[in-house]
């Protein structure tokens, strides 16, 4: 069995490729459009197939379905997995068949979501959501070891900023798309919804996500002498220098606090909007899903001013972003009136800071100091810290926000001091320690 699995996700074996370099220059082109695009939008879908909890906690909170200590169990599990799964399948993302491995992930997820509105029991919840944070982790290293095959380093940041768009347009279909699915249908719509795309993203990756430019009879891309096979020796070596890096271990742990504060929003932002500032379920999820549009052009901006304007290096817009994410929250956090116009100013400008910081301290930085056949192994190491960061504040979040809640007639209220300030807390604590890397060498 495992070695028929092993020869299913084995990378596609080199073709010869023609001397005509006009003909090989067009076929680059169109399969790194095809790549690129199918890459971008698998990997919103798997945002969908992660995020549909956070849309549902309150209605399985009133309904009497789970606590909250129980909601950040579950959304613990799946963090906690994907922490593991990304360190593990980083690494071996760099000696894989990435059409295939993305494409299984994907289609697992979507699976995992499907049987979630079936059995709405804690101890199916919890184990369910732990495996989908192991099939979610097929997701960011492979899509990045994509990039990495199919384009230049001079070229990269662009295409990874663009890419990277895709947290914040995965982000935006669930937060429009899954409320009205549930409005009309049920909570229990709000996993089968995220299903039903994840199915479809499964199909786009496995028609237009290729494996690689050898596969596709055309030259490796920045390398004018080509070698059929990858050298697993240099693999490991590569893999090696990662691990013992310092920088690389400083910008996970920068990363794993820039998660805290990511998901102290993303997972609970909609429940907080509700339980403290008075918003409806419509009006606190257009208020945090606002954090997709400009997370989408924080995204695609940040690569292709640190190339065009930076010359490459990312500490400036990098310090920038932080400290708008930090001012943000703070407006967020501890203005204390439910004013609308507000909150969406403060989750605007939160989403244009956290889609830069994703992009660079959570996965480029790390990519550009890391050697190119290791950048799988990079984006594991940081994945692994920043998902222990958030499955952290998955599992502290619901302990802090139910031993604060007092019943009073049967309605429930909120004392969000101690999660607002651990919130807080680790998205100031990001910024200081991304500065510590603030001379690390590019490759």
């Amino acid at each position: 069995m495992s070695k028929i699995i092993s020869n299913f996700f084995a990378p596609l074996p080199a073709r010869q490729y023609g001397a005509d370099e006009e003909t090989n220059r067009k076929k680059l082109k169109k399969y790194r459009w095809s790549v690129f695009l199918s890459a971008t939008i698998g990997y919103a879908l798997f945002y969908v197939c992660r995020l549909s909890i956070s849309v549902v906690k309150k209605p399985l909170v009133d309904e009497g379905i789970f606590s909250e200590t129980q909601l950040g169990s579950i959304g613990a599990a799946l963090f906690f997995s994907y922490a593991i799964g990304k360190l593990v399948n980083g690494f071996i993302s760099d000696r894989i068949n990435v059409n295939r491995f993305i494409g299984m992930g994907l289609l697992l997820t979507a699976f995992v979501n499907v049987i979630m509105g079936f059995y709405p029991l804690f101890t199916v919840f919890l184990v369910l959501w732990g495996i989908n944070g192991w099939f979610q982790s097929a997701g960011a290293a492979p899509c990045v070891v994509a990039l990495t095959r199919w384009f230049n380093p001079e070229e990269r940041g662009t295409y990874y900023g663009i890419w990277s768009a895709s947290h914040n347009i995965g982000k935006a279909i669930t937060f429009s798309l899954l409320p009205f699915l549930m409005g009309i249908g049920g909570w229990q719509w709000g996993f089968w919804g995220a299903g039903a795309v994840g199915l479809l993203g499964a199909l786009i990756v496995f028609v237009f996500l290729h494996d690689s430019p050898e596969s596709k009879a055309l030259p490796a891309v920045g390398d004018e002498n080509p070698k059929p096979e990858t050298n697993t020796k240099d693999v490991s070596s590569s893999q090696k220098e990662i691990l013992k890096n310092p920088y690389i271990w400083i910008l996970a742990l920068a990363s794993a606090l820039m998660y805290i504060s990511r998901y102290a929003i993303e997972s609970w932002g909609i429940f907080y909007a509700q339980a403290e500032k008075g918003y409806s379920n419509s009006e606190a999820a257009y208020i945090i899903g606002l954090t997709a549009i400009t997370g989408i052009i924080g995204t695609v901006v940040s690569g292709i001013v640190s190339d065009k304007f930076f010359k490459g290096s990312r500490n400036v817009p990098a310090l920038v972003a932080g400290i708008l994410n930090v001012s943000s929250l703070a407006v967020f956090f501890f203005y204390p009136d439910g004013n609308l116009w507000l909150d969406a100013a403060a989750m605007l400008v939160h989403g244009f800071a956290i889609g830069i910081l994703i992009t660079f301290v959570g996965g480029l930085m790390a990519v550009d100091i890391a050697p190119k056949k290791a950048t799988g192994a990079a984006m594991g190491l940081i994945g692994i810290a920043s998902y222990a960061g958030a499955g952290a504040q998955e599992f502290l979040s619901g302990i802090f926000i139910s031993d604060h809640k007092t019943m009073i007639q049967n309605v429930a209220t909120y004392d969000f001091s101690v999660a607002r300030f651990f919130w807080f807390g680790a998205a100031v604590l990001s910024v200081l320690m991304a500065l510590f890397v603030w001379n690390a060498k590019r490759r």
